[in-house]
């Protein structure tokens, strides 16, 4: 999530009976719901080095039990040097602050968790990512929920704490939405892609669970385009519509993209045997040749597959035999204008390999 969500969410939960333990909880529970996204100095060692550690150790239990402490001794020692008024009410003792802190670092993980961008919830211990594509990165509803929620709750007391109840209410029952239609859009893959949906690659491991993680062992995604089978179906959510869906179907040598809109009435009843939804399936391929997996090896590359859930290769050899690379991770692309050359998606990478494997060029967009 965004951190106008996080910032948002941690104000209404101060007025939630979080808030009565003292001075000093608000801001505890401020700067620690926004307290995991510490880790943006990464930037100062390139776009590469962040994605390295986004959503990384400060997102992990280490960091869950640490921000939550540090930012708890921050607040507790800004208290005591400049709250001086005795009129006030006390201040939040610092065991106190320390597991309100905690309280609000781990709702930014759990928050974060449900996205299609996902986070890595073991780190450092385990660097994989785990997501359940629930929601987008930023959420408008729950954006307007909350600040509408703080607006309105000025009033008296009651008032807020009856409104802080209410959008916790409305929070969840969107996540709730959310959650029924992902699971809806996932239904409607066969209708989506018809007579072109191949067999799993690996029937035994078709059934992949509500939880995503990745990225997985090589040899759970084939690159044989000669054996063409299906390794997965994800279902990602838009970010103006829980209904509107885009189902993605990863190929051992591309990708299938359909959108979808759930409440669509033709759903709604049998596939009719004229249907030909399949026929406006967008194709994309991704085939793994030499210079793909030479590219592949490279800094760049590794961290870049080490992030990308659905990373998509095309590659282009010009006749002096450079070979020129470009992933993109399926996530994130905007349509058909995406594939242009000039067209950069977000989390694009293209690698520039000499005919003796050296590398010449390496570029991570944005």
């Amino acid at each position: 999530m965004d951190n106008a969500t996080h910032t948002l969410f941690a104000l209404t939960l101060a007025r939630t009976p979080l808030g009565r333990a003292g001075r000093g909880t608000t801001a505890a529970l401020v700067l620690a719901s926004n307290a995991p996204d510490i880790d943006i100095v990464a930037t100062w060692g390139g776009a590469v080095n962040y994605l390295r550690w986004h959503r990384g150790p400060t997102h992990g239990p280490l960091g869950v039990l640490v921000l939550g402490l540090a930012a708890a001794g921050l607040v507790w020692a800004a208290l005591r040097a400049f709250d001086k008024n005795p009129n006030h009410d006390p201040p939040a003792s610092l065991p106190m602050l320390a597991a309100i802190s905690t309280i609000g670092v781990l709702f930014h993980v759990l928050m974060d968790f449900p996205t299609s961008y996902g986070t890595r919830l073991l780190s450092p211990f385990d660097w994989h990512w785990w997501a359940v594509d629930w929601m987008p990165i930023i959420d408008v509803y729950l954006l307007v929920a909350l600040a509408a929620g703080l607006l309105f709750g000025r009033m008296s007391d009651a008032a807020r704490r009856r409104n802080a109840a209410i959008v916790l209410a409305l929070m969840a029952a969107n996540y709730g939405v959310r959650a029924a239609a992902h699971h809806q859009a996932l239904t409607t893959a066969p209708r989506l892609f018809g007579p072109t949906l191949p067999p799993p690659c690996d029937p035994s491991s078709s059934d992949r669970g509500a939880i995503e993680r990745w990225p997985q062992p090589a040899g759970l995604t084939p690159r044989d385009p000669a054996k063409r089978c299906l390794v997965q179906i994800v279902a990602l959510p838009t970010f103006f519509s829980p209904f509107n869906w885009r189902v993605i179907a990863h190929l051992s040598n591309g990708y299938e993209v359909h959108d979808v809109d759930v409440l669509d009435v033709r759903f709604r009843r049998p596939a009719d045997p004229s249907e030909v939804l399949w026929r406006t399936t967008l194709r994309i391929p991704n085939v793994w040749t030499p210079q793909v997996w030479t590219a592949a090896s490279t800094n760049l590359g590794r961290t870049f597959l080490g992030f990308a859930r659905l990373p998509a290769a095309r590659s282009f050899v010009d006749p002096f035999e450079t070979a020129t690379i470009r992933w993109n991770d399926m996530r994130f692309i905007g349509g058909r204008r995406s594939l242009a050359t000039a067209q950069n998606d977000p989390f694009s990478v293209v690698i520039r390999i000499a005919p003796d494997g050296h590398v010449l060029a390496e570029q991570l967009t944005p």
